[in-house]
């Protein structure tokens, strides 16, 4: 099955790059600008399977998005893997705490993120 993949980041560089690297590898992409838009494409399209959510992002930001995601029933499971420019191991903790199944630090290494995605499927 193929898998679909919201990608949640304030930044249309990103998104266009992710979405490239993402279609190349034969996966569906949806896209988010803000955490409360990714939560609102979360619960209406039950066909995502992984959310990359940017983590520093204006009005919610991918913590609290996260957060809110986890205590939402209908999409608290999905997989969320964190991206950020954050690298320290405080700030990977603080990922996880908030809910992420996993952490990508940008500029993100194509490799990583396909076995991050590969790995939580």
């Amino acid at each position: 099955m193929n898998k679909k993949v919201l990608i949640v980041d304030d930044d249309p560089r990103n998104i266009f790059a992710l979405k490239l690297t993402l279609k190349a590898r034969h996966y569906t992409t949806e896209t988010a600008a803000t955490g409360q838009e990714a939560i609102d494409i979360l619960k209406k399209d039950s066909n995502i399977t992984i959310v990359l959510m940017d983590m520093m992002m204006p009005d919610m930001d991918g913590y609290q998005a996260m957060k809110i995601i986890r205590k939402t029933p209908a999409i608290k499971d999905k997989t969320i893997i964190a991206v950020t420019a954050q690298a320290m191991a405080q700030d990977r903790e603080k990922c996880l705490e908030a809910g992420a199944d996993d952490y990508i630090i940008k500029p993100i290494n194509v490799d990583q993120l396909l076995i991050a995605i590969e790995k939580k499927s």
